[in-house]
């Protein structure tokens, strides 16, 4: 049996790669140190992006877990257009996964990439494992598991969130545990 923890980065100061965490996203980051307090954690991954490895990093500090870097982990990106109705395109991926925009990447691409990683992930050697990821790619990984995660689950998310997979050879289950109140 192995237990994930997705987690999606805290509250940042934008979308590029090197978009730092505001100041709620750092106190966040803090709040997950207390939050992992009583949960086993056997290994980190996270993506590149800075505002997912400073989201991680108070926690693999205490921890003294080095963090993996892992570019399957990095967020899909929409397109290198800037759209005004970017959420309608978004939203018009998730109905074809095929759609890819200029400069972009198709979900059928991005779950290429969750599903590499999640089954790299269920062959390790490690129990406990954290993934530390983005909105849209944080929805694809949990699609590897249910198909009915979508884009209404990824406007429903917060920053931070934390799901909790259990898999064992009988089933899955998958479960929010992040208190919004924190």
């Amino acid at each position: 049996m192995k237990t994930i923890y997705l987690v999606r980065h805290a509250s940042a100061a934008g979308q590029p790669i090197d978009a730092p965490l505001t100041e709620q996203g750092r106190k966040q980051a803090l709040t997950l140190v207390n939050f992992f307090k009583q949960k086993e954690i056997d290994i980190i991954y996270s993506s590149p992006f800075k505002r997912a490895l400073d989201t991680i990093k108070p926690l693999s500090d205490s921890r003294e877990i080095n963090v993996i870097e892992d570019s399957r982990l990095g967020e899909r990106v929409l397109s290198t257009v800037n759209f005004e109705d970017w959420r309608e395109k978004l939203k018009q991926s998730f109905d074809d996964f095929n759609l890819v925009f200029e400069g972009g990447e198709s979900h059928s691409a991005g779950m290429e990439r969750a599903k590499s990683l999640i089954e790299d992930v269920l062959c390790s050697e490690e129990d406990h494992i954290l993934l530390v990821s983005h909105g849209n790619m944080t929805t694809l990984l949990m699609r590897y598991f249910n198909e009915s995660f979508g884009y209404d689950c990824l406007m429903e998310m917060t920053n931070p969130d934390v799901f909790e997979l259990v898999v064992s050879n009988e089933k899955t289950i998958l479960n929010r545990i992040w208190d919004d109140r924190i």
